[in-house]
């Protein structure tokens, strides 16, 4: 919600999809980014969650007595050359 504090709204947005109903599970991170329309990153900790958040057809903000209609989709980041994949042999190909 624009009309919130971005530390606010990722603390709201922690919650909702944090909870097993709405088939969150933990998360690594939290980001509210700038700009318009409101937007945020979230990247949990395993994969299945987030697959499971993607499942769940209608995510829904409820800040007080308004609700929010949440657009929930995958975000694939892009790795620059500079970047070291964590937990990943390099290995030589044929």
């Amino acid at each position: 919600p624009a009309e919130l504090p971005p530390d606010r709204a990722a603390d709201k947005l922690t919650i909702h999809f944090l909870r097993s109903r709405n088939g969150g599970g933990d998360i690594a991170d939290v980001r509210v980014l700038p700009g318009s329309p409101p937007c945020a990153l979230i990247t949990f900790e395993a994969p299945e969650v987030a697959q499971r958040i993607l499942k769940v057809k209608n995510h829904v903000l409820a800040i007080g007595r308004t609700r929010y209609p949440l657009e929930v989709t995958l975000h694939a980041a892009e790795l620059s050359p500079d970047e070291v994949l964590r937990g990943h042999e390099p290995q030589l190909l044929p």
